[in-house]
């Protein structure tokens, strides 16, 4: 039974998909004016492993991740300057459609490298806000026939007084709403926490369209309601985001969405907790972020970045130090050197499959509790007597939840010969039967072969000697 720990309840709850076995799931995507942050990165490695999970118990998943390329004003409150705009400033780059376009490209084509790198499964669709217009203005039609909407100078404004269960996501209180407010930049508005739903006042813009409202482009919360209702239908199943998306983006979509549909949008929201270097969260406009490139040119390979993040839950901050991905990547390469013995030397012993797949799925199962999953791998992985082929497909089968890339691993090793994983397999029966003196005399005839044997907490590591 897979539970998910749904941040509208503030609880986990057994997941129970709208229809049987089918499931939709939408997750909010990259604005792409600069590359994506390994902060960014973490939250679709969260999501890949939800996924991978609701494929692993036979679920079918119809996966959704928009691309913002318009409306992602500076701040998440309708304030300042739209992103792709500064970045076309940034980049020196005539403010033109075309050079938009170039951007949005640029940084798309960068963050699809990352994906891949990463061993991140695509979704069935990509939706971008720009090819997403005419959705965007028929949804905000419908919301404004409704009668949530009223004009100011900076648009057309969604008015969240009207809808009663506005801060039901982010649990807001009155003085939350009031700490948020934007009086001093647009005066017009009824409340603190209203929004734009199409934003006019800013005619040196190059991207616009023509609306009812006038002509402009679509407030930032608009675009994931309008294409998430598209593709998934307007009540689907789970919504992904960070957890900076809680008291304002989503709460937005919720409120919209509803507004105009009059239906329960979304059951499971889901929240990635940051990335945190010094106790706060990674950011660009600190300036103190990393990129998977640049990890990748300190020597740390993409998988490992990827099992480091494995090793905290999504739940919970992920404190990211080089000290601490020094380690990560030090058993990781453990791991990748096990594997590659498994392919190249098995050896025969016990069926386990069943015991360490049950407490495998017990831990994805319990709202994707990965630190404890990678623990039964390790298990499994340092179990002497477990058959060497049953064991390797065991972890093929983790791995399509996990996406560490076992099957797909080089040969990054020298083969450790097949008499002395037999050997190293002798001795460890004597250290169990504390016969010190006979496992020493193994270790001899093994160094005397040109390999050498280190013990570790997690078993004996094999190396050729020098």
């Amino acid at each position: 039974m897979l539970k998910l720990y749904n941040t509208l309840k503030r609880r986990k709850e057994e997941f129970k998909p709208i229809n049987n076995k089918e499931v939709g799931l939408y997750g909010c995507g990259p604005t792409v004016y600069w590359f994506q942050h390994i902060g960014n990165m973490r939250r679709y490695i969260f999501e890949d492993i939800l996924k991978r999970t609701l494929l692993y118990n036979s679920y079918k998943v119809k996966h959704v991740i928009n691309i913002t390329d318009v409306g992602h004003l500076a701040s998440d409150a309708d304030e300042g300057e739209d992103k792709m705009m500064k970045a076309l400033k940034r980049e020196n780059l005539p403010p033109t459609s075309e050079s938009m376009i170039k951007i949005a490209n640029k940084y798309s084509s960068a963050f699809f490298a990352d994906l891949k790198k990463l061993n991140i499964l695509s979704p069935d669709v990509w939706a971008k806000a720009t090819e997403h217009i005419q959705d965007m203005i028929e949804l905000i039609k419908r919301i404004e026939k409704k009668g949530y909407t009223y004009k100011t100078s900076v648009g057309l404004i969604f008015d969240t007084s009207k809808y009663k269960d506005y801060a039901k996501l982010g649990k807001l209180t009155t003085e939350q709403l009031k700490a948020g407010s934007r009086v001093e930049v647009d005066p017009g508005r009824k409340n603190p926490s209203d929004f734009a739903l199409w934003i006019t006042n800013q005619p040196k813009h190059v991207m616009q369209w023509d609306s009812p409202w006038g002509r402009g482009f679509p407030g930032w919360h608009i675009e994931c309601s309008a294409m998430s209702m598209k593709y998934l239908g307007e009540h689907f199943d789970i919504h992904t985001g960070g957890e900076e998306h809680i008291p304002i983006h989503h709460t937005n979509e919720i409120a919209q969405s509803e507004a105009a549909t009059g239906k329960k949008f979304v059951n499971y929201w889901l929240h990635l907790r940051w990335l945190l270097v010094r106790g706060e969260k990674m950011s660009k406009s600190k300036g103190e972020i990393a990129t998977l490139s640049e990890l990748e040119g300190l020597n740390y390979k993409p998988m490992a970045f990827r099992y480091f993040c494995l090793l905290t839950h999504y739940r919970k901050p992920l404190d990211f130090t080089y000290e601490n991905l020094d380690a990560a990547k030090k058993t990781f390469e453990r791991i990748t050197k096990k594997v590659l013995e498994l392919k190249e030397n098995p050896l025969k012993g016990n069926d386990s499959t069943k015991k360490y797949q049950k407490e495998f799925e017990k831990a994805i199962n319990d709202d994707l509790n990965t630190p404890l999953a990678i623990q039964v791998l390790l298990k499994a992985l340092d179990d002497l007597d477990f058959d060497s082929k049953k064991k390797l497909a065991l972890l093929y089968k983790f791995d399509e939840v996990l996406g560490l890339g076992f099957k797909e691993m080089e040969k990054e090793i020298i083969t450790i010969p097949r008499d002395i994983h037999k050997l190293v397999e002798a001795r460890e029966r004597l250290r169990k039967e504390k016969k010190w003196a006979e496992a020493d005399v193994i270790r001899e005839r093994i160094k005397e072969k040109g390999y050498l044997i280190k013990d570790t907490p997690q078993g004996p590591e094999i190396e050729k000697a020098e």
